[in-house]
């Protein structure tokens, strides 16, 4: 059987089922009594047997047009629900929306940019992902991240990007330190200091890596995972690093001090990546349109 029922067709029904009477029943869908016979005509040979008896005075349903008429309750409810719900997420009145970025950005930039979105859109469920880059490309391949703001060490010709930062370096010291006046850096100055890496999962490692080994410069290393480490080993005494502007954030302490490097210095550029293979929903597409508004304020803190 080939079924080509109209949710107007099925509304119509229900109508006829609750006015027991064409004359009613057409005068509430706003069509001629000729008009609803033929929809009703129609509806029984779409679906094969009479749904109606119509041999008394007011209209009254078949066993099998009592069953029909429960299924058509429940279809033109579930309709009914699903464009509600689907009204709700394009006035953006709900919806989810998924960002995964790096800590240096999550805990300073995103958090204003994340309330203002909620101040005009307060019934969208907001994912914050704080994870390292290589974590944020994975969370937008598996779906559960729509946006990610990261420095990923891939290329990215298989996703839709756009820059967003430009992530200048610092060197961060002890104030007593011997570079700590000085007005800018340059990388040799670190030959002999022990030095304080992040790990290689970060995307600040390999930046520094590659800058710090063309000059050849040999220093003792510490590696670490937290930035909050790094901060207390400074402060101990035990090192200096290298540190992106977006970081410094964490390292605001009276003891520290960030320096400029001399030029050509280290940038690591940040992107906002979505995938090309899936459209962004209603909700994503607009915090999109909110970080491009945003995203000159990165590094401003």
């Amino acid at each position: 059987m080939s079924i080509n029922i109209s949710f107007r067709l099925l509304k119509a029904f229900l109508t006829l089922v609750e006015q027991k009477n064409f004359t009613r029943a057409a005068e509430h869908c706003h069509v001629s009594q000729s008009t609803l016979s033929g929809m009703i005509q129609r509806l029984e040979e779409d679906v094969g047997t009479r749904l109606f008896d119509r041999d008394t005075r007011n209209v009254v349903l078949t066993p099998e047009g009592a069953l029909f008429a429960d299924a058509a309750r429940h279809l033109v409810a579930e309709i009914e629900r699903t464009f509600s719900e689907l009204d709700d997420f394009v006035a953006k009145k709900k919806g989810r929306v998924g960002i995964a970025t790096m800590p240096s950005i999550a805990g300073d930039w995103l958090p204003p940019v994340v309330g203002e979105y909620r101040q005009r859109w307060p019934g969208i469920a907001v994912e914050i992902y704080d994870v390292l880059s290589d974590t944020c490309m994975q969370l937008l391949n598996s779906g559960d991240a729509d946006i990610a703001i990261a420095a990923p060490n891939t290329p990215l010709d298989e996703y839709c990007s756009e820059h967003f930062h430009s992530d200048r370096f610092y060197l961060v010291c002890r104030r007593d330190h011997r570079v700590a006046r000085l007005e800018s850096v340059a990388l040799d100055d670190l030959d002999g200091c022990d030095f304080i890496r992040l790990s290689r999962q970060t995307s600040v490692h390999q930046h520094v890596v590659n800058a710090v080994g063309a000059t050849g410069v040999t220093s003792s290393t510490f590696q670490v995972d937290y930035l909050s480490t790094v901060a207390g080993l400074i402060r101990h005494g035990l090192g200096v690093s290298l540190l992106p502007e977006l970081a410094l954030t964490q390292f605001r302490d009276p003891e520290l001090v960030a320096v400029p490097l001399a030029p050509p210095g280290i940038t690591r550029p940040i992107h906002v990546i979505w995938r090309k293979d899936r459209p962004l929903s209603i909700a994503a597409d607009a915090m999109l349109e909110l970080i491009r508004e945003r995203k000159g304020s990165a590094g401003q803190a």
